[in-house]
């Protein structure tokens, strides 16, 4: 085994599981061969990734006993959709998978809702592993167990809640990760702050040129603050009732912008990042929140090199329509995610489209 790991567990009454978090696990299989029950695996990866790592994957996998399969599908936010899971069940079914198979996500955040839908779908659910190649993946998707794929009436309208049994987080795949990528995944990080810690806020804000630097120790220190504050929700609020909501701060606005943009203009982080911007606003607008915070908010994010604004070819009604469709509203209402400034985020029910508009201005 290579250098020190930091592992954390998810406590949840069903399943619990571990995300660890380190360098050189993907290589050695000591790391995640507890994860495997049967003799039946199929690793999902993409065009990006597979060349990179998808047989070092495999190549481990002979000291776990396994039969092992791949399945390479095109990369991109544009192929998060249900002809990408149709192709997992073809692999599936041509390896013979049984319930005791385990289906390996190595990629990034779309990678890992493509590959845990269809092992959630596979006879009615089989295991899958996160293996996140991306930091957005790592700090965000690939954990807590919410898989699923996009329709062009809106992203991640199809999906299910099945957790993983494991999530590796190998930091030396970072090391490829294009610098658009990488920025993009700090808008999760960001979030993580703004939403539930001042102080991780704040040290966000004095560490931003070396997390952009790469520093491991520095990036495992930000991994680790997101996926306990991250754990710690899921354990509370596995289905998303309540709690786990807040972690949709931006999203709803981003959601709407990806998804108008057409997918694959804008990387999901790139959206939420001018998500959280708008949530912000709004929260000023209705009297949450202070305009001083919302700063902070805009400059941490420019620091970190990501946009703060949509387009201004997006119509406020066309934006508006979308964010109709998402998940988190109820009665045919718009239900937001705004804070009170840094750290403290809420649920707030019937939002005002009027007020909304005027912030998509």
């Amino acid at each position: 085994m290579s250098g020190a790991i930091t592992e954390i567990e998810v406590g949840l009454e069903a399943r619990r599981y571990s995300i660890r978090i380190g360098s050189g696990m993907l290589e050695d299989s000591a790391y995640w061969c507890d994860a495997l029950r049967g003799r039946h695996v199929l690793i999902v990866s993409d065009d990006n990734v597979a060349p990179l790592y998808a047989e070092r994957v495999r190549t481990a996998m002979e000291g776990c006993g396994v039969d092992a399969a791949m399945s390479v599908l095109p990369a991109g936010e544009a192929h998060k959709d249900l002809d990408a899971v149709s192709r997992v069940f073809d692999a599936l079914a041509e390896l013979g998978a049984t319930r005791d198979a385990c289906v390996i996500a190595l990629g990034g955040g779309v990678i890992g809702d493509i590959a845990g839908f269809a092992a959630a779908c596979w006879m009615r659910g089989i295991d899958f592993t996160q293996m996140p190649t991306t930091l957005l993946a790592m700090v965000d998707s690939s954990v807590g167990g919410k898989t699923g794929v996009d329709h062009a009436a809106g992203k991640n309208l199809i999906g299910a809640f099945h957790q993983p049994r494991a999530v590796i987080a190998d930091l030396d795949t970072l090391a490829t990760l294009p610098d658009r990528e990488l920025r993009a995944g700090f808008a999760e990080v960001i979030k993580t702050a703004a939403i539930g810690d001042t102080g991780f806020f704040s040290w966000l804000e004095a560490n931003a040129p070396t997390l952009l630097a790469r520093d491991a120790q520095a990036l495992t220190h930000a991994i680790a603050a997101c996926c306990r504050f991250k754990a710690g929700v899921v354990e509370r609020d596995e289905r998303e009732v309540g709690e786990r909501a807040l972690l949709n701060f931006g999203h709803t606005f981003g959601h709407a912008i990806e998804t108008q943009a057409g997918y694959g203009t804008l990387l999901h982080g790139e959206a939420v990042a001018i998500g959280m911007v708008l949530a912000a606003r709004l929260s000023v607008q209705l009297g949450m929140a202070n305009e001083s915070d919302t700063q902070r908010l805009h400059a941490l994010l420019q620091a970190f090199g990501l946009p703060t604004s949509a387009s201004s070819t997006f119509q406020p009604d066309a934006l508006l329509a979308r964010m109709r469709l998402d998940k988190k509203n109820r009665a045919n209402t718009l239900r937001l995610i705004l804070w009170r400034g840094i750290g403290r985020a809420e649920i707030v029910e019937r939002v005002n489209e009027a007020a909304v508009r005027e912030a998509l201005v």
